[in-house]
């Protein structure tokens, strides 16, 4: 041997110590196990991995789906903005088509109120003449039936 190995460190659990055999077996155990979790890592990662040959082609590969899906769903922003924009401009314009006929139908009201209000003078100027009419037709006849029972 070229070298020699010595550790003079107790074990902590025994007090006693280890010679170099049972050192290397210690060693070569958790090199096995080692070994073991590195093989169950890497089928782990290849699981992860879907099929892609390496970490870089599968993080591109991911990459340009998250892109995608990014631009898809900036796509229906967009989109939903416009709808809502044109749904705004609906409704403005059903506001205002609902005022307009409002006004409409006040003008019309108006109008039709003064027509009323017009031929109501009309009607009160002819119950004066009527009124005047009968007063002086009942004048008449009451000298006419003076007159005849005089006779």
């Amino acid at each position: 041997m070229l070298f020699r190995v010595t550790d003079e460190r107790a074990c902590p659990g025994d007090g006693q110590s280890l010679s170099l055999k049972e050192e290397f077996i210690v060693i070569k155990r958790q090199i096995e196990d080692a070994e073991r979790v590195l093989e169950s890592v890497t089928k782990s990662i290849s699981y992860d991995l879907d099929g892609e040959e390496s970490y870089g082609k599968y993080l591109g590969r991911e990459s340009s789906q998250i892109s995608e899906a990014f631009s898809n769903s900036d796509k229906s922003l967009t989109e939903l903005e416009v709808k809502f924009k044109q749904s705004q401009e609906n409704e403005k314009n059903e506001l205002k088509g609902l005022n307009d006929d409002f006004v409409d139908m006040m003008i019309h009201t108006r109008a039709v109120l003064k027509e009323t209000l017009d031929v109501s003078m009309g009607l009160r100027d002819k119950h004066e003449l009527l009124s005047l009419t009968i007063r002086s037709h009942g004048a008449r006849l009451s000298r006419l039936k003076n007159d005849y029972l005089k006779v």
